[in-house]
């Protein structure tokens, strides 16, 4: 190479000047750059948009020893080329639509799915699909009105279906149920269960209802005071569930048919009363289940429930606004309505029902329904009795809370 080709620079480098074309002998032998070398030459302007590389460009990437793409070799036959051996070949079409749909983002519709019918094994047990299909054709049967409802209003489907299901989990769980004496509640026929009444909320005859119905096979009447028949939706509710107004007529009615009929005497004085007087009995009324046990001669059996004292201890009444909304009494708890809707939220007592020995009435005449002291005294036993249980399931509970 001559020897103005070189320029020593601190090490024995050979320095190609650019613009040569890779060749040597080549340059301009000027001290001035060339302008190719002009324009590789780092510059604070902004660099122009890239160009397909030139001729002189190429030559002088492959003088500087830089690899660079594999060329296509040119055949002999028709000008066509051929890739070489080591270049990659793409693959043949296919007519799988799912080799060729594009890449989807997310989750898979498969995983999905999955996960829906493992949440409903979860929630419905192993035998989901059946209790869906269930469901849809009781939502199809209630579109259509294709359901019975008794003279009362009473739809066995819809309680058995939703009202028990949604008390059931509070009855298990919070409250804890323990229940005694199912044997004393006849398998068939008429029968009027007298229970104490307590708890500011009226919950202790839902717990009643749901414990006849899971436990005894049967569904409860219970009758009801004229207030829950006033209210819209309570008295859809009440009727739908079986109940109906506490008058003589439907209970002597109702237990001519063989129903199972439930009545709390005490009434809003019971569910009313401060948490001072818990598990004190009120007045039993005139005594007006006792005279429909006397004339239709079936048995009165004794309920005793402990636990719905504390589920919303009454520590105050507003009676002025209860006479301007027209409601037996204003309830103020501990936390009602200090912590707004929290408030309503039931403490978790501990509960225990107990069904006592039937009281037996068909050794009087029907007429005997009529004579006051008779009346008097049958339901001064229930109440007594009541009272007594009370007491003994107090000291069987220990702790409130269980």
């Amino acid at each position: 190479m001559p020897e103005k080709a070189r320029r020593r620079d601190g090490e024995d480098a050979v320095v190609i000047p650019i613009g040569t074309g890779g060749r040597p002998g080549r340059g301009s032998g000027s001290a001035r750059p060339s302008s190719a070398a002009r324009n590789l030459a780092p510059s604070s302007r902004k660099a122009p948009s890239a160009k397909a590389p030139s001729a002189k460009a190429a030559s002088a990437k492959a003088a500087s020893g830089k690899p660079s793409a594999p060329r296509k070799k040119a055949r002999a036959d028709g000008g066509r080329t051929t890739a070489p051996a080591d270049e990659a070949v793409a693959p043949p079409p296919t007519d799988d639509p799912a080799a060729t749909a594009p890449p989807t983002t997310g989750i898979p519709v498969g995983e999905w799915l999955a996960a829906a019918q493992q949440a409903a094994q979860e929630v419905f047990g192993a035998d989901w699909e059946r209790r869906a299909a269930e469901l849809m054709a009781f939502v199809r049967r209630r579109l259509e009105g294709d359901y019975d409802v008794d003279d009362y209003g009473f739809d066995r489907e819809l309680t058995e279906r939703f009202f028990m299901a949604a008390l059931r989990p509070i009855a298990e769980k919070w409250f804890r149920l323990e229940v005694r004496g199912l044997e004393n509640i006849p398998a068939e026929g008429g029968a009027l269960v007298v229970s104490n009444h307590s708890g500011t909320i009226p919950l202790d005859g839902l717990m009643t209802m749901l414990t006849v119905h899971d436990h005894a096979g049967r569904s409860l009447r219970p009758l009801g005071a004229d207030l829950v028949f006033k209210l819209p939706l309570v008295s859809s509710l009440a009727r739908k569930g079986g109940a109906t107004l506490a008058c003589t007529e439907d209970a002597e009615r109702m237990l001519s048919d063989g129903e199972l009929v439930g009545v709390w005497p005490e009434g809003f004085k019971g569910i009313g009363k401060p948490f001072s007087e818990r598990y004190k009995l009120q007045r039993f009324g005139r005594g007006g289940f006792v005279s429909a046990a006397l004339r239709t001669g079936v048995p009165i059996i004794p309920l005793s429930v402990v636990g719905a004292e504390e589920i919303y201890p009454l520590v105050g009444n507003v009676p002025s606004l209860a006479r301007l909304l027209g409601v037996p009494y204003i309830p103020i708890t501990p936390f009602f309505p200090w912590l707004g809707p929290l408030g309503l939220v039931p403490l978790p007592s501990k509960w225990i029902l107990e069904f006592g020995e039937p009281i037996r009435t068909d050794a009087y005449e029907p007429g005997e329904a009529e004579d006051p002291m008779l009346v008097f005294n049958v339901t001064d036993q229930v109440r007594e009795t009541i009272q007594h249980t009370l007491f003994d399931l107090l000291r069987d509970r220990g702790g409130v809370f269980g």
